[in-house]
């Protein structure tokens, strides 16, 4: 089977002839220990440093090369792909004020995290919005109504645009052989306020408001589907977290009345072009789950560590929706190749028989992700991923990680410095 068809087949609860791979986001390092040579894909404050620098064009032609040499490299299913900047972007650089930290012209100021290398907002200038008068209230839900009424009218975009150059790039070199997956709009729960307590809050304290806020963001995800359906990927994710790690991030009763119908209009407007959905949330969604597989084709993104076990998972969706991961993001990072085999063992034997399973991490493959981890899971998928998939099998195989892969490992490290 070739990748893409091997994706179809779990979409549509098949066995292929392995189980798929693929992740919905991969970090520079990764890319860097396995092709062996530095890479400005996902590269966090160097990333940015290069557009305040004036390298769009640069940058984008290294996602070009090598997302799809690590692709092929890791032998993995599913491209996933977005927009880009367009041509001539060139944002302003932020002030330095030290090694680590950068001030906004708003006098916003933000720090390189230590551990990942994104710039994080550190210092952001907020301002309380509320209480709000009855006044107030009702101006805000007239000016939304307003905005509901014209997103039939509102711009979709150009799909020949350079913002979809990377897009066009990977669908010409990819799709006959690889499904095309394009990162999405989504709506989680439509809060609104001057600081991030004020946006959840509001869910309570002006739930009139949330619910138009919530209408209008969902008309304008299903207005946007057309524009996703020119540009000739297989399916879209919808990108947008619904749960933490210890519980729903607001009341179920909220997600089935303001949410809940517009996710399921924006993949009903989606399959009317034939495009697939795969739904990226993290976190503990068991109260909402239903509604997940009633509406979506895939999910990913399941966090073990959340309270989602797949296991479960599968027992209750089974021939609804497609499970994508099982690998947990915690093990590729800190754990052992011992721990990546026991989460695909434990994967395997209870999301992947009768198909509608994709193997991927809990999350990402990010910044810490160890080599040896990462080759595991394909060592895993390539030996004991080939259907039909059955247990006793997989506990009876031995599993050695291949000395050639460490020296490998040694080999690429040195050809990585700091500089770019």
């Amino acid at each position: 089977m070739l990748p893409r068809e091997r994706v179809f087949a779990a979409l549509e609860h098949r066995e292929p002839d392995r189980i798929p791979w693929g992740e919905h986001s991969i970090d520079y390092n990764v890319y860097e220990m396995v092709l062996g040579r530095e890479t400005l894909v996902q590269s966090k404050i160097r990333e940015t440093q290069a557009y305040w620098d004036g390298r769009r064009d640069e940058i984008v032609e290294c996602y070009k090369r090598d997302r799809i040499d690590l692709i092929k490299a890791l032998e993995m299913d599913i491209v996933f792909v977005g927009g880009v900047p367009g041509k001539g972007y060139h944002p302003k650089p932020m002030k330095k004020m030290d090694h680590e930290t950068y001030e906004d012209d708003n006098g916003n100021i933000y720090r390189v995290s230590a551990i990942t290398g994104d710039l994080m907002p550190y210092k952001i200038k907020t301002t309380p919005i509320f209480p709000l008068s009855d006044e107030d209230v009702k101006k805000r839900i007239e000016d939304i109504e307003q905005q509901i009424e014209n997103v039939e009218n509102e711009p979709i975009g150009d799909p020949n645009s350079s913002g979809w150059e990377l897009v066009h790039h990977m669908v010409k070199e990819m799709k006959a052989t690889h499904f095309i997956l394009l990162m999405a709009g989504d709506i989680g729960f439509p809060g609104f306020g001057g600081t991030e307590e004020e946006v959840w809050m509001s869910l309570l304290e002006y739930p009139e408001v949330c619910k138009k806020l919530g209408e209008l963001q969902g008309k304008r995800l299903v207005h946007q589907v057309k524009l996703y359906a020119q540009l000739g990927v297989d399916g879209i994710m919808p990108c947008g977290d619904l749960g933490s790690s210890t519980g729903i991030l607001a009341s179920p009763k909220i997600y089935r009345e303001w949410v809940y119908p517009w996710h399921k209009a924006q993949v009903q407007e989606a399959h009317k072009y034939g495009l697939k959905v795969l739904k990226h949330c993290c976190g503990h969604v068991w109260p909402i789950i239903d509604e997940l597989a009633e509406v979506y084709d895939a999910y990913e993104g399941i966090q073990a560590s959340g309270g989602m076990d797949i296991k479960l998972l599968k027992e209750r969706v089974a021939g609804k929706l497609c499970l994508w991961g099982g690998i947990w993001h915690e093990h590729i990072i800190s754990g052992t190749v011992e721990d990546i085999r026991n989460d695909a063992r434990y994967a395997y034997e209870y999301a992947a028989p009768g198909g509608g399973y994709i193997m991927g991490s809990s999350h990402s493959l990010a910044v810490g992700a160890k080599y040896e981890n990462i080759m595991e899971m394909k060592r895993c998928r390539d030996e004991w991923g080939v259907y039909p998939v059955n247990y006793p099998r997989l506990k009876s195989r031995a599993s050695c990680f291949s000395r050639s892969a460490v020296q490998r490992k040694n080999r690429n490290e040195g050809l990585i410095s700091d500089d770019i």
